[in-house]
């Protein structure tokens, strides 16, 4: 197996051992999954931390991958692109339990803070959509780093506290709800 696959394929595992242990996994945990050493995973990755943060660009990179097929998706209509690139989840991450990242502001604050800074930027394509929209008469004018801000907002909120949890609500669930209400705000 090569480098690149190999680091894939162990990030893939650390989703699935995330899924069904949440933050508390171990390095054993995703050696099992993946049915290779504790020593081949410290071969990539020197520590959980460093493993952790190449997942959060793991994941955030899948994302920005989908947002681009949306973007270039000509057959779905531009409020519809808005929505669906708001709220964007690769397919093979819509069951990661999104609600257990609360706890990384405390236990695991480098991770989180990458997380806040990957949520605040690769905004491009959803200003120019909006921009788009705005031009178009789709959409009234708005101020888009408020809408920006409203948005980072929330989804911060959900990965600062255990709302998600308390409420029994999925994340997907949650930032569907804040993207129609935001999308149906600003819509003429």
């Amino acid at each position: 197996m090569e480098a690149n696959e190999l680091k894939e394929s162990i990030l893939r595992g650390t989703i699935q051992v995330f899924n069904k242990k949440g933050l508390k996994f171990t390095m054993d945990d995703v050696a099992r999954e993946l049915s290779i050493s504790k020593k081949t995973i410290y071969t990539v990755f020197t520590d959980k931390g460093a493993l952790f943060l190449q997942m959060v660009d793991y994941i955030f990179d899948s994302i920005k991958d989908s947002e681009q097929r949306i973007m270039e998706d000509d057959s779905l209509p531009l409020i519809e692109k808005i929505r669906q690139i708001l709220s964007v989840m690769p397919e093979g991450y819509r069951d990661i339990d999104f609600r257990q990242l609360y706890l990384l502001k405390d236990k695991y604050p480098s991770i989180y803070a990458k997380v806040e800074k990957r949520l605040e930027t690769g905004w491009e394509n959803t200003i120019e959509l909006l921009n788009r929209a705005m031009d178009e008469g789709l959409i009234r004018r708005i101020d888009i780093p408020i809408l920006k801000l409203m948005l980072e907002a929330s989804i911060e909120q959900f990965f600062q506290r255990d709302i998600l949890i308390r409420n029994g609500l999925t994340y997907q669930e949650a930032l569907s709800e804040v993207v129609d209400i935001l999308v149906e705000g600003i819509r003429i």
